[in-house]
């Protein structure tokens, strides 16, 4: 996985997460300096709408990208415990 996107709230808005140096230099290079260091922070959040942009491009791209949900990944916990 070269990206992970987190859906955090009802609005769907998302925690995008660089896993990999391929994911974060893709994202250097679709982001502003002043941002580099919340992405390798993991504390850039975007909407829906940009995170579908962004899935699309880093897939065009040859990127692994994988989306979850919070609710989805405590469901999945809570089930295997």
């Amino acid at each position: 996985m070269d990206i992970c996107l987190i859906t955090i709230d009802k609005n769907l808005n998302k925690s995008l997460q660089p896993k990999s140096a391929i994911g974060m230099l893709w994202l250097q290079t679709h982001f502003e300096n002043e941002q580099w260091e919340a992405l390798s922070n993991s504390t850039v959040l975007i909407s829906e709408e940009n995170s579908t942009l962004l899935i699309e491009d880093a897939t065009n791209a040859g990127l692994n990208i994988q989306c979850f949900s919070d609710i989805s990944m405590l469901d999945v916990f809570q089930k295997n415990n």
